[in-house]
């Protein structure tokens, strides 16, 4: 994807807004994360957000001023951690969580005829509209008319033959709650079960039916379908993602799959008690 070639940061910075009389060298931008949730953190989706702030950090390094968070949920701090890396340490100073009193802080920093009402500010479309909506072009859902194509080729770090009536587990330990675990697998030639669940005894292998059940288990067409998904650990412990093949009398089944465990920032982790529960 060539965000270069559909980015509009060039035509602000080249505008020059007749009441200032100068062109704009800085921009100050308010995150909104309403609705920030774990269908966010759809790998192919983070390489994009990873991708897009790569480029400002390229080529617009001094051009934000300020990044304002607002209404960060409990997932802020590892969304953040995953970003992280493709910021210099002064675009990190200059990202600010504002926590309930929000509009309060941004009236801090934008004056409040600048600000659109429903940020707090007193800005309104002609028509009285809060939102301004002819100023500001709000995202969305994606029409499916827009798809390129229905699926993203993925390549999986781990492959496992799991015979019939058998099944496959893999183990991954939480140190603290607040971690993301994230996972995409496929299978070939027919369906597979998947399920997680957290160990109670350490040190051995248990069965299904012996761990807690965090993510009940069910059959996915995953031959069909890739499937992804994830999962905020809400307490330490061994976490066992378990294929399941059990059912299956006749055929063994290919598993391809890729697990990652989402680390939440430390240092977002102190605005913890003002963030929004997902």
């Amino acid at each position: 994807m060539e965000f270069r070639k559909t980015m509009d940061i060039d035509h602000i910075l080249d505008w020059q807004p007749p009441e200032l009389g100068k062109k704009i060298e800085t921009i100050v931008m308010i995150f909104d994360c309403e609705g920030l949730g774990l269908k966010h953190f759809w790998k192919p989706l983070v390489e994009v957000y990873q991708e897009f702030f790569g480029l400002l950090e390229e080529n617009y390094p001094e051009t934000l001023k300020f990044m304002l968070i607002i209404k960060a949920t409990k997932l802020f701090p590892v969304g953040y951690n995953l970003m992280k890396p493709f910021l210099s340490e002064d675009t990190r100073r200059k990202i600010i969580v504002l926590g309930n009193n929000w509009k309060e802080g941004l009236l801090k920093l934008i004056s409040p005829e600048e600000l659109p009402a429903q940020f707090g500010g007193t800005l309104t479309d002609p028509d009285g509209n809060p939102k301004c909506l002819t100023k500001i072009n709000y995202g969305g859902e994606i029409p499916k008319s827009m798809y390129v194509r229905d699926q993203v080729k993925t390549q999986y770090e781990h492959s496992v033959q799991i015979n019939r009536g058998s099944s496959h587990q893999v183990e991954y330990e939480i140190l603290f709650p607040g971690c993301v675990l994230r996972w995409q697998f496929s299978s070939d030639g027919a369906d597979v079960g998947f399920g997680v669940f957290l160990k109670t005894k350490m040190g051995e292998r248990q069965r299904a039916g012996e761990m807690a059940e965090v993510l009940p288990s069910q059959r996915y067409n995953a031959h069909m379908v890739p499937e992804d998904g994830s999962l905020t650990c809400m307490e330490a412990g061994v976490y066992v993602l378990r294929f399941d093949n059990t059912y299956s009398f006749v055929h063994a089944k290919k598993v391809s799959f890729t697990v990652e465990v989402l680390l939440p920032d430390e240092g977002m982790q102190k605005y913890d008690k003002e963030l929004t529960p997902v």
